[in-house]
């Protein structure tokens, strides 16, 4: 089953550092956004890639063009130009990148890279969400349920805290609130996707804001919960507390071994 991710958004503005590149390309711990989700996904099985990039695609397409190198130690003989590679350090994927346009929505962007999908179901996700999602799981549900999409759910992530108010407007007892049973759920950007989906794909669909709507009143659209770990890298704010978890060997996300 192939794995798309969503990479084509406006450019980083989540640290200094990196600003004026594609966000996913943003680094927690020495690597792009993007190689830990890939990372996460070939771990549990899934090798087969398409990166819909947008904003400076380009920047993609050279990190993985030149893998070998941004992974492995090299010698350069300058009056040759000669690169001697090593510790070829590489990954089992295979990796697609596919220029979806700048300025494109996110129903454009899956639409343009239909002729790539010869399964009936596909996995979409974004490239600046991090999760412990059970992938497997979620595509073992989205089977069962057998819907046009299935949508994965989690519990806000944020500052903000979802208050519990009962029908009377009066605030629950926090005190006895079991709060990863709360009722508020977000969607957290990864979808598993049957091919007849991209009939709907068209003019300038967004995911979220049009498609789903149109999807859900066909009750074409199975919920999937997920109640562990979930982060969209939104702010700096988010970006430290990722790197802060990375470099303590407590990264939720991080489900494979060195």
């Amino acid at each position: 089953m192939k794995v798309v991710i969503l990479a084509g958004g406006t450019k980083s503005t989540i640290s200094d550092e990196w600003e004026g590149i594609p966000k996913p390309m943003v680094e927690i711990g020495g690597r792009p956004l993007l190689w830990h989700i890939m990372k996460q996904y070939s771990c549990l099985g899934f090798q087969d890639f398409i990166v819909c990039g947008g904003y400076k695609v380009n920047v993609i397409k050279n990190y993985f063009r030149d893998y070998y190198i941004y992974q492995s130690d090299i010698t350069v003989d300058l009056s040759t130009n000669k690169i001697e590679i090593h510790k070829k350090i590489t990954e089992d994927w295979q990796v697609t990148v596919a220029d979806t346009g700048e300025f494109s929505s996110t129903g454009q962007r899956v639409s343009k890279i239909e002729k790539y999908i010869d399964e009936d179901f596909f996995l979409v996700t974004y490239g600046d969400c991090l999760s412990d999602i059970d992938v497997n799981d979620l595509i073992t549900f989205a089977k069962e349920n057998n819907r046009l999409v299935t949508m994965t759910a989690a519990h806000p992530t944020g500052r903000s805290e979802v208050l519990p108010v009962d029908e009377s407007n009066l605030l629950k007892n926090l005190n006895s609130v079991d709060k990863s049973e709360s009722n508020a759920w977000a969607n957290a950007c990864t979808y598993v996707l049957k091919k007849g989906v991209f009939k709907y794909l068209n003019g300038n669909y967004e995911l979220e804001r049009q498609l789903l709507p149109v999807l859900s009143e066909k009750k074409e659209i199975a919920v999937y919960r997920h109640r562990g770990f979930w982060c969209p890298v939104e702010t700096k704010r988010d970006r430290v507390d990722l790197e802060t978890r990375w470099n303590a060997g407590m990264a939720p996300w991080k489900i494979w071994k060195e």
